[in-house]
């Protein structure tokens, strides 16, 4: 994501794609994930579903900021793996995604460039397949105001469109909101020029 703007890409939903070479069969699979904990899963299973293959290799990059990733080669010689792979994800621009490639080996070595472009090739399909799907940044803001400023809260929330999350008007009045992040440093410093009303910012997402 650039400085210029509030959206990124990520994968439209999961896919499969296949590749031979030598008799090794490689099976790319990619999946939409937010979290480490949804990575974890995913892998989980996956190794119980192709529990026979002899490699199960992956990258992930996670974050609307693209700032979380990591590779594995479980395995397969240093770099010919999961660099390749994740490489892929770096050439297509996403994040929040996950690209497992299980391999079964055909008894044939490919040697470390036969790995990388195997590795590559089934990657770059599977995303093809997955398709793209762009995503707006939002911040999420708190407000905390006493019960004679709800009017005018509820009046500039309506006036630009802010998307209510939570509200908890028991004790004191208190809400949360999303705001495209573009929009959200103007939004704060207006919030701020008004008595009784705090604004926090809670999150990026």
């Amino acid at each position: 994501m650039s400085e210029q703007t509030d959206t990124y890409y990520t994968v439209a939903g999961s896919s499969m794609a296949t590749y031979r070479d030598k008799a090794s069969r490689f099976i790319g699979l990619v999946e939409p994930v937010l979290t480490e904990e949804a990575v974890k899963t995913i892998l989980k299973s996956l190794k119980k579903t192709y529990y026979d293959a002899n490699h199960h290799c992956y990258a992930y990059r996670l974050g609307w900021d693209y700032s979380l990733y990591r590779m594995n080669d479980d395995g397969e010689p240093s770099g010919t793996a999961g660099r390749p792979i994740f490489g892929q994800i770096q050439s297509f621009n996403l994040t929040n995604v996950l690209v497992v490639v299980v391999r079964y080996f055909g008894g044939t070595k490919l040697g470390a460039s036969g790995l990388i472009n195997a590795y590559r090739t089934v990657t770059r399909d599977a995303l093809q397949q997955a398709g793209q799907s762009e995503k707006t940044v939002h911040e999420h803001h708190r407000l905390d105001f006493a019960y004679d400023r709800m009017n005018e809260v509820m009046k500039i929330i309506k006036e630009k469109n802010l998307q209510i999350l939570s509200t908890d008007f028991m004790e004191k009045c208190s809400l949360v909101y999303g705001i495209r992040r573009q929009l959200a440093a103007a939004m704060v410093e207006e919030w701020q020029k008004k008595p009784g009303i705090s604004v926090q910012i809670l999150k990026t997402e």
